[in-house]
């Protein structure tokens, strides 16, 4: 229903942001992360996702695209609600989610704040199995299995691995990824690609 809000950054406190539109101001829950990228008195654009439930109609709020992709993903484990996915992205950005994810990291993800270890399992739990099930319906996925696979060298199959726990096929990624040095860091490879993809 709403894509994003942008306007002047009248407010903010501990876990939201207040975005001024047309003399409205939308009061964003959010993330530290995204708390420290933007300035008050500024014009800001949080990329939104509004959140209907019987007894409250709440706004989530992020400075990026894959942030709010990543605050999705999140909340689609089940037992995972909207002050977890805040939690883990206030701690951790999407590439440091993802990484933990794609290597069974459970001690990163108990780092947020109120999420045990049990919630970390089942957030890699799930959406491992989700990644899996989309690597065998991916009509791309010859882009990893196959040559394109055999060919890549380094951190690029780990990287095609955690950018797919945040919902990209591999067909989408690997031609991006071919472009950079294999060497980096996985984490480096993540970043450079969401930020490739974000300019097409």
């Amino acid at each position: 229903m709403l894509y994003s809000v942008r306007g002047k950054l009248i407010h903010t406190t501990t876990s939201s942001a207040v975005v001024e539109c047309g003399g409205v101001g939308y009061n964003c829950q959010t993330t530290i992360n995204t708390l420290r990228s933007i300035k008050l008195n500024t014009e800001v654009t949080l990329y939104t996702y509004l959140n209907v439930r019987e007894d409250a109609v709440e706004l989530f709020g992020f400075a990026t695209k894959t942030e709010l992709e990543t605050f999705k993903t999140l909340i689609s484990v089940s037992g995972v609600g909207p002050k977890a996915g805040l939690a883990v992205l206030s701690e951790l950005s999407p590439e440091q989610v993802a990484m933990a994810i794609a290597a069974d990291d459970i001690k990163t993800i108990t780092r947020a704040q109120g999420i045990g270890k049990k919630i970390a399992q089942r957030i890699i739990l799930e959406l491992k199995d989700k990644l899996a099930k989309a690597a065998n319906t991916d009509d791309g996925i010859s882009a990893v299995t196959g040559a394109a696979f055999n060919t890549a060298s380094g951190n690029i199959p780990k990287a095609i691995e955690a950018l797919g726990v945040l919902g990209y096929a591999p067909s989408d990624v690997s031609p991006v990824l071919a472009s950079f040095d294999s060497s980096l860091p996985v984490e480096q490879l993540i970043a450079n690609t969401l930020k490739q993809m974000g300019r097409q």
